[in-house]
Parts: structure tokens; sequence; C-alpha cells
């Protein structure tokens, strides 16, 4: 073992991220990918005790990136290359007890870079567990659930357990397992069984419910199986394993069916950073994440591109959403430098076993995805690794269909043909053409969905992942009505663009690969056949600023931006996604004097929108065909710009969008103003910068500066800006199109925290957040 520095360590809660503590600077080596910050090699350390000896004890993490090794009392227990797999070791071998101290040691080394396509973090960025247990016990991730025969009055559970004797003699136990909802058990099951001493042996118990409560995205119910162990009446062991009860099947001709409905996915990619708390996980972050997206109408979530922290599947599993649970962004064949590919022969068929282990009891994963854009795809060694994953996911889940997200399936004459082309001059790719899959997956190719029953007529269709819009939030450009598209090919360098990395926030601007948002959705929602589809992407992430490099720093794909306020797009998927009225005016009002400005407008459930001007009508206008807004185009007059949408006449909703004058003050919004005082809990405070009326002045780029008072810090700051290298871990930033945010956490003691924000030239503001 290493010897480590003890003057350098500093106290710090986990989960940690020390890259998103670091600089962006242009020459570290984890380049625009990485989001120019910085990896390097990293010790934990901690020390405990533990009392009884006759327990075992195993410590688990769920992420550490990347390529980890363990000590405990200076003991090895092994190394795990894989930043995003879950892992555990056994730690009773090498305890000291009765009170005496033991300490694990942790090394992360990210330091040879590039390692990833997008921003790793660095560090044991997940959370990590201390679990005893007796020596007869159910194993890790030892039970799994399935609901083989499900009806409106009742649904047979099937529970397989694994169980562990780790007695040096022979034991006979009563397993009892118990099935739970609401915390109320509705039926019981026990057995005596048999273990042979040091052994592992699987044992299967049947139980049936009356009546089940379905698992769905609108009513997500969940069950829980509970697994005693009882050796001569006295409880040795209890493990929990949720779980829910639905049926679904991908169909031919009707796309995605759950629990006998048909059901459009409506999904979005997210990639694991939280955006100004880096990689670091925090659980309200991400249920944040989620309640931002299921407002906008997305009921599907795909986990791009690896194995996700088990706080995401967990929260999709209680708010509804329906997952594609993605195991690699890689094979063999590098994409960057240094990723997993090189560790790939020694390590992936461990990985994948791990991961299907974990995460197969979640109700809302509905797909298996086995890879993404692998390299190998257009070869027959993709075809024969292919198979080979899917046998290994097979024996451990039959429940669900497995794909490959692939660029694409079909092979087109030229990606960027957006008209009807001859389907007799394009090739399958060999992966997809194998019969492999169960579901064929299409990254963009948008193209081509029309023509998949003709192509694939025997496997169903699902859009792994669309689009690739590009927008920075709050920035216009006229006429919105012409197409952009940044880069013009994928493999040459961009030299367009704006001088400050902007690019317009109308629906006008994409990558040649993909496509406006509104032309992949108007596709995929008109044939069933089309099971759904995952937008790149449901947030900007940080990392691969595309089409820029350098000084941009974090993507521009996300329908919401990095400190989470929504771009105008995504309030075309909430009128087309929800059953919620909306209206939505874009872009803000202060221009130009006789300047002619484009206004769009986002609606449902109305037949028409009527645009006024300081009251004079601009007009009405109506969707038509397959349109997903109306558009006006008229001169400039400041004052206040209005919208009224009518159905059969009477008024739905109205909104008003008014000039501006100077930027005076700060609106403080927090998204809640009560949070928990347990150390973890946060509340996300949108700051405004508004004039003297209250209107958000839509240009201002003040430099806000933050301070807090209390039981609570700072812990992020941002403002959605790709390109502002200012560290989302300072007390200052500069807002983007006059909108900041300010993340700020519980300490453990309850009372209250007093965020102050200030800026030159503006009223400075205070907010409380209660801690309870």
């Amino acid at each position: 073992m290493a010897a480590v520095n003890s003057e350098n360590w500093r106290e710090l809660d986990l989960p940690h991220d020390w890259s998103i503590e670091g600089e962006f600077e242009q020459d570290h080596p984890a380049g625009l990918g990485g989001g120019y910050l910085p990896g390097g090699m990293g010790w934990y350390k901690k020390t405990f005790k533990i009392q009884d000896s006759s327990k075992l004890t195993s410590i688990q993490f769920d992420g550490v990136y990347m390529d980890s090794e363990v000590w405990v009392n200076g003991e090895y227990l092994g190394k795990r290359p894989n930043g995003y797999i879950s892992f555990d070791y056994d730690l009773t071998p090498y305890l000291k007890y009765d009170g005496q101290e033991n300490e694990i040691l942790v090394k992360v080394d990210n330091s040879k870079q590039p390692n990833s396509r997008w921003y790793s973090g660095s560090g044991i960025y997940r959370h990590v567990w201390l679990n005893t247990t007796n020596k007869l016990h159910v194993a890790n991730w030892g039970s799994f659930v399935t609901t083989p025969i499900v009806s409106e009055d009742s649904a047979a559970i099937s529970i397989e357990s694994m169980i562990e004797n780790e007695y040096p003699v022979s034991k006979t136990a009563t397993i009892e397992t118990s099935i739970l909802f609401n915390e109320a058990e509705i039926s019981s099951t026990e057995e005596n069984f048999s273990f042979e001493a040091n052994s592992i042996k699987n044992i299967q118990q049947r139980i049936t419910i009356e009546t089940p409560q379905l698992w769905s995205i609108d009513t997500p119910n969940m069950y829980t199986a509970k697994t005693n162990i009882i050796i001569d009446g006295e409880l040795v062991d209890s493990y929990k394993t949720p779980f829910g009860i639905r049926t679904f099947e991908f169909d031919l001709d009707k796309g995605f069916i759950l629990n006998g409905e048909q059901l459009k996915i409506k999904g979005v990619c997210l990639h694991h950073d939280l955006g100004p708390l880096g990689a670091a996980v925090n659980t309200r972050a991400i249920e944040r994440q989620l309640e931002i997206m299921k407002d906008m109408g997305v009921n599907g979530i795909r986990t791009a591109h690896n194995p996700p922290t088990p706080e995401l599947l967990d929260l999709c599993d209680r708010m509804g959403f329906v997952v594609m649970d993605e195991s690699y962004d890689m094979w063999n064949n590098t994409k960057t430098k240094y990723d997993y590919a090189n560790y790939w022969n020694e390590w992936h068929k461990k990985d994948l076993e791990d991961f299907i282990i974990r995460d197969r009891n979640h109700p809302s994963i509905i797909i298996w995805s086995i890879g993404n854009e692998i390299q190998e795809q257009w070869k027959e060694q993709g075809v024969r690794t292919a198979r080979e994953l899917k046998a290994i996911v097979r024996e451990l889940d039959t429940t669900r269909p497995i794909t490959v997200a692939m660029n694409p399936p079909v092979n087109m004459p030229d990606a960027n043909v957006t008209t009807q082309f001859d389907t007799a001059k394009v090739s399958l790719n060999p992966v997809a053409a194998s019969g492999v899959l169960d579901i064929i997956g299409y990254n963009y190719a948008h193209q081509t969905y029309e023509h998949h029953q003709k192509n694939f007529p025997e496997t169903p269709f699902i859009a792994t992942e669309t689009t690739s819009g590009l927008q920075t939030r709050g920035y216009y450009e006229f006429p919105s009505d012409t197409l952009k598209i940044w880069p013009v090919r994928w493999d040459i360098p961009f030299d367009g663009g704006n001088p400050d990395h902007t690019i317009s926030a109308f629906d006008q601007v994409r990558v040649p690969w993909g496509s406006l948002h509104e032309t992949t959705w108007k596709i995929i929602k008109k044939h069933d056949f089309l099971s759904g589809m995952f937008i790149w992407t449901g947030f900007d992430y940080i990392g691969e600023p595309t089409p820029y490099t350098w000084p941009s720093r974090s993507s521009y794909f996300g329908v919401v931006d990095l400190a989470g306020f929504p771009k105008d797009v995504y309030y075309m998927y909430q009128s087309e996604w929800t059953d919620k009225d909306v209206l939505h005016l874009l872009p803000h009002w202060n221009w130009e004097n006789g300047q002619s400005v484009d206004v769009w407008a986002y609606y449902n459930n109305a037949d028409e929108v009527e645009l006024f001007v300081n009251g004079k009508s601009q007009g009405i206008r109506k969707k038509q065909g397959d349109e997903l807004h109306v558009m006006w185009r008229i001169p400039i007059e400041a004052g206040t710009l209005k919208a009224v949408s009518r159905k059969a006449g009477k008024i739905v909703l109205e909104k008003e969008v008014h000039t501006a004058g100077e930027a005076f003050g700060l609106k403080l919004t927090p998204d809640r103003e009560t949070i928990n005082a347990d150390g973890k809990d946060l509340s996300f405070i949108k700051v405004e910068i508004v004039d003297d009326k209250g209107n958000l002045v839509p240009r201002a780029k003040n430099q806000l500066n933050f301070s807090v008072e209390g039981e609570g810090k700072i812990v992020g700051v941002a403002s959605g800006d790709p390109a502002n290298h200012e560290s989302f871990k300072g007390k200052t930033h500069k807002a983007l199109n006059g909108k900041c945010l300010a993340i700020v956490q519980a300490n453990k003691n309850a009372g209250a925290i007093e965020l102050t924000v200030s800026g030159e030239g503006l009223k400075t503001n205070t907010i409380s957040i209660t801690t309870k």
C-alpha cells in the first residue's frame, strides 16, 4: 500500500466529488468532454468501531469514480475499475473488536484522462453502507421478486432468495416471507429449509395476493417482500425487497403497452451529474430533476450511459417513470484513450451481472440496454459481443427486453436527408439485423422511423436517443423560422456561431445527426407502432458543449438548463405531453425600436390564440395540420404583449409579457420554504433580476453575491450559462438573462437559513428557509 500524506487530510461528508471543486482550465486533460475540470487521484479514510464479533460486517459502495482500491486495517480488499458500478467487500476477517478502532482506506484514481465523453466527477460520489448480518442471511441483492401471473383478481408472486450460510456447521431455519402494502401485511408464507455449512442456496417461495394494486406511471403502487430468517424461534435476519406489480409488452403494431393499455413513452436521457452539485449524489437534487421532468409531461428516463445511482431508480419507482437502464457506453473498443474498454476483457461480465442483480426488482425498469453507440456495432465482433451480453442478462432476468442504442440501426445514404428516401438503398446495422435484440433501439435517424416495420418486421421499435436540438435559455435570434445546422458535420470543427457562444432559444438549431424538437415528436406521435422516444437531453450537463469548444464547458442539448430553468421548448412538450392548459409566449419584449420580432406561442386545449400589443390585436393564429406552435412577425412596440387562447369562443388562458425597465431589485423564489434538518436536504432558490415593477429584466447579466446565516450553507450557485467559468461552489455568480440559482443545504439543527443576495446597483433581498 502506497504511503499517504497524513498532513493533507480534510474532513468531509460523503457522497463527494472533488472535480466540481476545481477550476475550469483549457489544458485539463479531461478536455471538453469532461467540462475542462480536473481529475487526479484521491484518498479517503474513515475509522469506526464494531462491537459484535459474532456478526458478519461488509461495506457496500454504490459507486466510486474510478479505478478504486480498498484496504481495511492495512489488508487489501480489492479493486474495481468501473466508476459507475456498485460493489461490496466482506470486512469480517480483518476487523478489530472490543472497542478497538478500525480504519478503511480508499484510493480513487481518476488521473488517466480522458476516460469519458462527458463529465464524470471524481471520488466516492455515491453512498457507502456498512452492513452487519448474521452468519445465516439473505445475500446482498439476494432477493428477486417476479410476478409471473397478473390479473385484476389476483397476482402470483415468486420470491427467489439467495441464502448464505457462513456458519461452519449446517443450519435449519424457517424462512418466512410476508408481502406488505402501505406497511400492512397482506399475505405470507413460511417453510423450513436446511443449509449446509459454508454454502449458498437459492430457495423459491410463492405467494398469491388478491386484487393487486398495479404499478403505473399515474399510480406507482409499491409492495415490499419482507424475508425473515428464524433459527430456533429467534429472528436472525430480515431483508426487505421493494417491488411493483405490472404487466407490459412492446407490440409490433401498438407500441408499448402497460397493464393492457397503450402508453407512448415520452422520455428523456439524463446524465448522472446534478449540475452545480457535480456528480455527488443528493436524493433531493435528483427528485427535483424528476419533478421538473414530470411537470413537462415526461414519463420515461434513460440512464445515459451507465448504471445509475440506486436513488434515481427508487425515485422512478415511487414517482411513476418507466426506465431504460443502460450498462455501457463502450465495449471492447475505446472511445477515449483511458475509458472502460481498457478493462473490458477482465471486468465486463462481473459488472453486467452485478448491474442486473442490483436493479432487477425495480418495477420502473422496462428495458435493459447493453450498450450505447458501440464502435463494434458495424462488425461481426459486435454481433458476437451482443449475443454474449444478452446471454448474461437472460441468466439473471427473463422479464424485460434487451436493446442496444444504435447509431443508426439503418445505415442511411445521407444522414441529412429529411425527405422520404428509397428504402432499397439502405442497409441494416449488423447488430440490429442479427436478431439478437428484443427491441431495436434507434439513436437519431428519425428519417427511418416510418419504415421500421419494413426494415424490422419482427422486432418492436424504441427511439433510444433523439433530437439533439441546441438552445441557450433566454437568447433569441431572428428570423426564427430558418434552420441552422451546427456543426455542419460531426467530424468538421465548428468555426461559426456567436462570439459569446450563445444559441437561439427558438427551436431552430440542431446538430447534423439530429433534428429540431418538433420534427421528431411529430413522427413519433403519428404512429402507434413507434413505442416512444428519449430526448437528448432532459437537462443540460457538464461537458460535451456541442457545437462549441472552449470557453464553453457544458451542453446546450437540454430542454432544461444546467441550473434547472426550463428553456422555451419545454412548454412545447408540456402542451403536447400533458393535459394541463398551456399557453407560453416567447421571446421577451425588450428589443430595439422598430425591430421586426417573431413571436411564438405554444398552446393546447384551445382552437386559437389572439395576440395583442398594447391592447391592439395582431391577429388570430390557429395551428394547421401537424403544427405545434403559431407565429406572428410584428414590429416591436414597447409595452405589453398579451396572448389569449380560446376554445369555442371561450377564454382558456391569458399570458402577458412586459417590456422591462432598468434592473432594480432581486426576486427570490425557493422551490421549498421548509426542509429537513438532516444535513442533506436542499432548497433551490431561483433569483430573478427585476425592474421597479417586478418585471424580469430579460437581458440582465449582473454579478450577484450570496451569503448565508443560520442553520445551513450554500452548496451551489449557477446561472445556466454554458460558458461561465465561475465556480459552482463559490459565493458569487453572474446571472444569465435575468436569472441565477442558489442552492442551500440544511445542517442538523432545526431553525432557519437566511440567504442574502446582492448585486451592484440592485436592491438587496433576503429569504428565510425553515429547517425542521
